[in-house]
This record gives structure tokens, C-alpha cells and sequence, in this order.
């Protein structure tokens, strides 16, 4: 199982914020960082402008993995939002998580308060949660 990661408070409430202004479609982005820690928030437009799911314009995202490594950071998780549905993986996230060296990350707004989870791809093609520190 990954350990967990670190965000600070700040990026999680960036994260919020860009999830709300996004409703009622899907909001998405990256997280970079080191050592598990993130240090930087790129949030990304949803090219789907779907509320059930998303896609990254390769572009920006070809832009951010440059960004990202320019400033010596290294891509740590993606993450999008549920407008609707709970912070665990739909079938269609965890078809598409292929990438094992990262985590996926899924705000929530479906209660009265978001929800951010974080979860790890398994070595079976499953998602298993982990650990979200606020640094």
C-alpha cells in the first residue's frame, strides 16, 4: 500500500473552491510535490464539461508536467470531483487509473460538507484509500 500524502490546507481549500465554481460539471487537476508532500496545485480545465466525468486537454497537461519539472516537483496525484456522488472511485475512474506511480484524489460535493479522499491504484486493477495529512 502507498503511504499517504501531504497537502496543505490551502491547496485543499483551492481545490473546494474550484469544485464548487466547476458545478455542476466535474472539476480536475494535478497535484506536484516532493517526498510526498505537494507543494504546487495545477488546476485543469475539463475538456468533457460533463458532470459524470472528466478529461485533461494533453496540451496543458504536456504544459504542467513541464512547469512541474522545471521547479524540480514531480507529478504526486490527479484529482477531480464528484458534484453528485460520494468521494470513492466510480468504475470508470478506476478503469482509468493506469498510472500506479501516482494517487487519485476525489473531493465530493455531494453532502453538506466536501469530502476529499485519496486513493492508490493496487497491484489487482482495484483502488485502495490512503492517508491524507494536512500539512
Amino acid at each position: 500500500m502507498k503511504k499517504g500524502i501531504e497537502i496543505p490546507q490551502a491547496i485543499i481549500d483551492a481545490i473546494i473552491r474550484q469544485s464548487c465554481d466547476e458545478l455542476p460539471n466535474e472539476a480536475c487537476g494535478l497535484l506536484a510535490g516532493v517526498d510526498g508532500v505537494v507543494k504546487k496545485h495545477f488546476p485543469l480545465e475539463n475538456i468533457d464539461h460533463s458532470p459524470e466525468h472528466f478529461s485533461f486537454d494533453p496540451r496543458e497537461q504536456f504544459r504542467v508536467l513541464k512547469e512541474a519539472r522545471a521547479e524540480g516537483l514531480r507529478i504526486l496525484a490527479n484529482y477531480h470531483s464528484h458534484p453528485s456522488t460520494p468521494a470513492r472511485p466510480s468504475d470508470e475512474d478506476i478503469r482509468l487509473a493506469f498510472d500506479p506511480d501516482i494517487l487519485y484524489l476525489i473531493a465530493s460535493l455531494a453532502g453538506e460538507q466536501p469530502v476529499i479522499r485519496a486513493f492508490a491504484r493496487t497491484a489487482e486493477g482495484g483502488m485502495s484509500p490512503v492517508e491524507i495529512k494536512k500539512g
